[in-house]
């Protein structure tokens, strides 16, 4: 029988103002805060809103049958809750249906897991405390940024605990190998990996609506055809896609909200089942290993991540914003940390990527600025002045090795106090163990026989 599993991406990062060299040392609030209320109402209103209502009529028509995955960034959630509050209320309904999983990510939506280990775990463990906060659980899949995946990052996402990871099945990865089976990681065994169906997934996310398209127009049926006649041994077909595809990148009058709603019935009646990510790493078993060497995304063809860090502009971009992680770590100022996981967001990086520039379409139609240069100068601008507010904190003269042996000594301190803590835990087990065995003894013992009141004066006599 084979089983579909729908992954839904959510994703607004905090996006900056123009920011002058003038402004730096002077200026230290760097967000457009009318273009970030103006974007994520808008998404919302035509996006978010409508397929979570879908979502919640496919759960309940299929009577629960139907099961998906959300993945949504801590920065979109802070700005859901500021301006669309009622989104947020939506989502923990879809919690409560009990047939939505929430995954795992960094909070940011930034490229820690390829620039600083530390501050990655850190993030991921910051987005999944939020997720437990709000929607009650505590996600078990990981998903990164841009499905960003190799080797060195399963081994981390594997020692966090995390069952599996959801990632991109790029055909230089796979080469024969088909994306609709269970894997797992070459690095990490035990770790279980669920890869992108590429084709299905872009059939809804960029052909649903193109006229040229030689399978136009799309139907429930249809696709839910094209699944059934998979060869029959093909154990889990991986859809994922951003959220805005549907409301957004297709619009609402090309039919896509109904064609997701005629999806759980079509399906049954081809007996295909639904399943999140968590139950079909639990259920499924692996066919076999794959590796990954070098870092691949689901972004351009080439499906690696020279759209974050394929040239000059963004590798210097994140050396210099990564320089200061350390020194970020030790402070204890509340705005400056909070500047810092919003300047992460890979987005800011994004928009500085170069590719495709000659016929002015892909990343450059994505970003607010005029060119990738432009980009560069003004997130370097307010680099500029964050780095000056980190420096104030712990300044640059400050040795590493010194900062070094600062953040070791702090560590181990840590480490002490949380071994101190597990002691006392313990003893604490210890005392009420004994107690529990001493009440149990006392309970099991013979009761001692009564003198009678003859006994007693016999006793008295003698």
């Amino acid at each position: 029988m084979k089983s579909v599993c729908f992954y839904f991406q959510i994703h607004q990062p905090y996006r900056l103002k123009r920011y002058r060299f003038f402004d730096i040392g002077n200026d230290h609030y760097y967000y457009d805060d009318f273009a970030n209320d103006d974007i994520i109402t808008r998404i919302a209103e035509r996006s978010y809103m409508p397929m979570a209502r879908t979502l919640l009529g496919m759960i309940e028509q299929s009577g629960g049958k139907f099961k998906c995955a959300i993945s949504i960034t801590g920065t979109a959630i802070e700005q859901l809750q500021q301006y669309v509050p009622e989104f947020i209320d939506l989502l923990k309904k879809l919690a409560s249906t009990g047939c939505v999983e929430f995954l795992s990510e960094t909070y940011a939506h930034s490229l820690a897991s390829l620039e600083d280990v530390d501050e990655f775990i850190r993030q991921v463990k910051s987005h999944d405390r939020l997720i437990h906060t709000l929607f009650g659980q505590k996600p078990k899949v990981f998903r990164n940024t841009e499905l960003i995946y190799d080797d060195d990052i399963a081994a981390v996402v594997a020692s966090m605990g995390f069952k599996g990871v959801i990632t991109e099945g790029a055909k230089h990865i796979l080469g024969w190998k088909s994306p609709d089976f269970l894997y797992s990681a070459a690095s990490a065994p035990k770790l279980k990996l669920l890869l992108k169906n590429d084709k299905l997934s872009d059939d809804i996310s960029r052909n649903f609506s193109d006229r040229d398209w030689d399978e136009f127009p799309l139907t429930a049926d249809k696709y839910m055809d094209w699944i059934a006649a998979l060869p029959e041994d093909h154990q889990i077909i991986n859809l994922f896609m951003s959220m805005e595809t549907f409301g957004e990148f297709q619009p609402h009058e090309t039919g896509i909200f109904d064609f997701m709603a005629a999806l759980p019935r079509f399906a049954a009646e081809r007996g295909i089942t639904f399943m999140t990510p968590t139950e079909a790493v639990m259920k499924l078993k692996p066919v076999g290993e794959i590796s990954v060497p070098f870092p691949m995304s689901w972004a351009d063809e080439a499906r690696d991540v020279s759209a974050w860090k394929g040239n000059a502009l963004q590798n210097e971009a994140l050396a210099k914003l990564y320089s200061v992680a350390e020194r970020v770590n030790l402070c204890t100022d509340r705005r400056l940390k909070q500047d810092w996981e919003y300047l992460q967001s890979s987005d800011h990086f994004f928009y500085m990527s170069t590719k495709n520039l000659a016929d002015g379409t892909a990343h450059a139609s994505f970003s607010p600025y005029e060119s990738p240069y432009g980009a560069f100068t003004n997130y370097m601008n307010v680099l500029a002045d964050f780095i000056v507010r980190v420096e104030e904190q712990y300044p640059l003269e400050i040795e590493n090795e010194e900062l070094n042996s600062l953040v070791l000594t702090i560590r181990n301190q840590a480490q002490e106090i949380e071994t101190l803590n597990k002691e006392v835990k313990q003893l604490r087990n210890n005392i009420l163990q004994a107690d529990d065995e001493n009440n149990a003894a006392k309970e099991a013992a013979p009761a001692k026989p009564k003198k009678t009141v003859a006994r007693k004066k016999a006793a008295k006599k003698s």
